[in-house]
């Protein structure tokens, strides 16, 4: 688990870093002033967290909170490597996972008990190394390791520009191209930096919840 020390991604540190930003930058204090702060986000370091971003791959928020509810009941209450490996395809399945994700959630399996990925030394590595050895796993792309870094690691300039939403939210916030691409939202951002992660979750807020 990651420890409370370790866990910086705090609602007092997204209230600080959104202040930061919005003395710098009057778009980000707009936006703020409109949907007001955005709430903290945490998910419990290890297996399960990995295994729910591949149920949520695709599929609404409400979807994939019944997958995994059903996905923890078939591998006996806990999700976790040794519970999924001793589970059938056919369990997995009736779960709600498709064939494609039984086959990601068994090559996270695999990993983690050949000891490919370690996740007890995640929370000790830099962001990209923990980038570099989620994303070596079949199944996980950058998106999937920056959702990690920020709700289970607690990293704090973290920008997930693979994300529709956010960037959505910060090309309405910054007035871009109706449809930035993500190198478009990448290097608007740069100079955002040290804060990219707080800037995420306003950008989420903002996108679902400001008037057009």
């Amino acid at each position: 688990m990651t420890s409370a020390s370790s866990f910086l991604l705090s609602r007092e540190h997204i209230e600080h870093a959104l202040d930061q930003l919005s003395s710098r930058e009057p778009a980000v204090a707009n936006a703020l002033n409109q949907v007001g702060y955005p709430e903290p986000r945490r998910r419990p370091h290890g297996f399960d967290a990995l295994a729910r971003i591949i149920v949520g791959q695709q599929v609404s928020t409400k979807a994939a909170s019944a997958i995994a509810t059903r996905l923890t009941e078939a591998t006996g209450g806990e999700l976790s490597a040794v519970a999924v490996a001793s589970t059938e395809d056919e369990a997995l399945r009736a779960a709600g996972l498709s064939r494609q994700k039984v086959r990601y959630l068994r090559a996270l399996t695999d990993a983690v008990m050949a000891g490919e990925l370690v996740l007890e030394q995640l929370p000790e590595l830099g962001d990209d190394e923990v980038i570099r050895q989620i994303t070596a796993i079949t199944g996980f792309g950058e998106w999937s390791a920056h959702m990690y870094l920020m709700f289970s690691l607690g990293r704090t300039d973290v920008w997930p520009v693979g994300d529709l939403a956010v960037r959505m939210g910060f090309g309405r916030i910054m007035s871009l191209e109706e449809r930035p691409t993500p190198t478009a939202v990448r290097q608007a951002a740069e100079h955002l930096s040290p804060y990219r992660s707080a800037l995420a979750l306003l950008c989420w807020k903002y996108y679902s919840e400001a008037p057009l």
